[in-house]
């Protein structure tokens, strides 16, 4: 595929995650799918692999954290690797916390299947907005 089907599909799935629409998500993604969320002290953070590990992120992530992109991604891509940057802008729904996170999602597509998501986050302003009162830190 070329560089433009591989952004296509990036947006694409993105699309797919925002209406959360299972089918297109799954069509777009590779049977053995590879997500990784940085960080910890924080619900998503973790490896989470293939179709029913992408499912139960997802899940999580309607569950525990409420988000919006005030601004669309910028898509940069060179051969198979496809970068979305943006902001995200929410809170933790357990501790009411809100955030804003600045974050950069490496996605490499091959055969026009998402096979690799690595985001970086900010993943310190994810960590205090999942604290809870008895588990701040000094």
């Amino acid at each position: 595929m070329n560089i433009e089907e591989n952004v296509q599909v990036v947006k694409d799935f993105f699309a797919a995650m925002g209406s959360y629409n299972k089918q297109d998500l799954l069509a777009l993604v590779a049977e053995d799918v590879e997500w990784i969320v940085p960080g910890e002290d924080w619900p998503l953070a973790g490896t989470h692999c293939g179709h029913a590990g992408l499912a139960a992120v997802l899940r999580k992530a309607s569950e525990e954290v409420e988000m919006t992109y005030p601004e669309p991604p910028e898509f940069v891509a060179q051969g198979d690797r496809v970068l979305a940057i943006g902001i995200a802008t929410g809170k933790i729904k357990a501790t009411n916390k809100p955030f804003k996170d600045d974050w950069v999602f490496d996605i490499t597509v091959r055969d026009g299947k998402v096979t690799n998501i690595r985001e970086y986050i900010d993943t310190q302003a994810m960590a205090r907005a999942s604290e809870t009162d008895a588990s701040s830190r000094p």
